[in-house]
């Protein structure tokens, strides 16, 4: 997964970029079909805003922002709010796709032979 710290209005230090990217960096045990994670910092009068874009297969696009005072408060938000999204995600196309084989030969030779199905 690739994964770009951005900053608008302000200069990043290298620990909130390393905590940014480490936060991103989880996002694959939500949903193995991240391909690319981009977070923008941003400073507005008294708060910071994190906005975070996130890619994932077949061109799904999942995006979130929080604001908050404290910029770490803020990319906890930011990552929290996008976990959920990959969450429902995932659950959606796992309960697209039919049941697994294994379900499906399990339960049609558990059927009597008389029996039409």
């Amino acid at each position: 997964m690739n994964i770009t710290v951005k900053a608008r209005h302000m200069d990043i230090t290298e620990a909130i970029r390393k905590y940014a990217e480490s936060k991103a960096g989880r996002l694959d045990r939500f949903y193995d079909g991240v391909q690319t994670a981009e977070m923008i910092l941003d400073t507005e009068a008294e708060h910071t805003v994190v906005e975070m874009v996130v890619t994932g297969r077949r061109k799904a696009t999942f995006v979130a922002s929080a604001r908050n005072p404290d910029m770490y408060a803020a990319v906890d938000q930011c990552v929290g709010k996008v976990a959920a999204q990959l969450r429902r995600h995932k659950d959606r196309v796992r309960d697209r796709q039919g049941p697994p084989h294994s379900e499906v030969l399990s339960a049609g030779s558990s059927a009597e032979p008389g029996e039409a199905g």
